[in-house]
């Protein structure tokens, strides 16, 4: 289908900034939020997170859901007559994911509703299924807005690994950064939104996207060995959308949240795809500054490339975002400012 989706103000709420254009610029600069938790690893040694720096001790479902409300209501104000127009799509963490931050998903957005006096209107649903969640929701913004339900969208993501639960889970699999275990993730937390609207040829443009499912996920079962298939397809598909080609691409933004296995994917989708001459195609990622943020990576990396587009310090046009699931969900989106040279 035709993407007709813009993006046009974003919020963030992150261990680096408490809004968008503070959160961008800390990133930007390759600052970091990591620092010592309350939690102790297997030798003892406290656990390195990136926890947001919030002005009340808020903790769990209250925490999460006033930092997605911080990051809705930023990007709400920032657009006249949206704050009473907007269908909300809340990213939240996989359902059967250890420690989730919280409990029921719309519970959640009701209290986040409640936090910023707004009313979500018919049409507002959830999308569990973790750190790609943002890429399903893009597809049902894009729907929403070619049906003219709502004339504007909000893509909201909000998640941790912050709590006993998860963290106790995570060290025992060897998946956290420690130092006994190079190949791990360091746990952090976020909030983010973006505001969206039909295209209106003055804003960050969704150009083609696409949804897969790789056969080979971290840790599978069967042991099978990682071709980034998943990933491989996810970019065939949303670059079939654009009509364009791989090497025409100017950057991505990627959700590497530490692991090898993320990295070989990112590597090998595009090693794949990519023909031809082209120039440097540098490669982002929040997790650099705010570590393994779940549900929140695609929302915090869609506002990255806003950011980037409106100053005018993007690496390149268009942009592809990429994000993936322990469960093997891949998702790829191609965004574009302006005219594409």
């Amino acid at each position: 289908m035709s993407a007709m989706l813009d993006i046009v103000s974003v919020g963030m709420v992150t261990a680096v900034g408490l809004d968008a254009p503070s959160s961008c610029a800390a990133m930007r600069a390759r600052l970091d939020g990591f620092q010592d938790t309350q939690f102790v690893g297997s030798s003892s040694e406290w656990i390195v997170g990136a926890p947001v720096s919030l002005p009340h001790n808020w903790i769990g479902e209250e925490r999460m859901a006033r930092m997605a409300a911080a990051a809705i209501s930023e990007s709400l104000a920032q657009v006249p007559g949206a704050w009473t127009q907007a269908v909300v799509i809340l990213c939240l963490a996989e359902e059967d994911r250890r420690g989730r931050p919280y409990g029921e998903g719309l519970a959640l957005l009701g209290r986040i509703a409640e936090i910023i006096k707004f009313e979500p209107r018919a049409g507002s649903q959830i999308v569990a299924y973790g750190r790609p969640s943002g890429h399903l929701a893009l597809d049902l913004a894009r729907r929403i807005l070619a049906s003219n339900q709502a004339p504007f969208v909000v893509i909201a993501g909000v998640d941790g690994y912050l709590t006993k639960a998860a963290v106790s889970h995570y060290l025992s699999a060897e998946r956290l950064l420690t130092p006994d275990n190079p190949n791990g993730f360091i746990p952090g937390e976020s909030a983010a939104a973006i505001l969206c609207c039909k295209a209106n040829n003055d804003a960050l443009r969704l150009l083609g996207l696409g949804l897969t499912r790789e056969q080979a996920p971290i840790y599978n079962a069967a042991d099978l060995p990682m071709r980034a298939d998943g990933m491989t397809d996810a970019y065939r598909l949303a670059l079939d959308e654009t009509k364009i080609d791989m090497n025409h691409l100017g950057y991505r933004i990627s959700d590497l949240i530490g692991e090898q296995y993320w990295f070989k994917q990112s590597a090998l989708a595009s090693l794949r795809l990519l023909r031809g001459r082209h120039e440097f195609q540098d490669i982002w990622s929040p997790a650099e500054s705010l570590g393994n943020i779940g549900a929140a990576v695609v929302p915090v990396m869609l506002g990255m490339a806003w950011m980037a587009a409106r100053k005018g310090y993007a690496a390149g046009n268009p942009v592809l975002i990429e994000a993936s699931s322990d469960a093997g969900i891949c998702g790829a989106a191609v965004l574009a400012s302006g005219a594409i040279r």
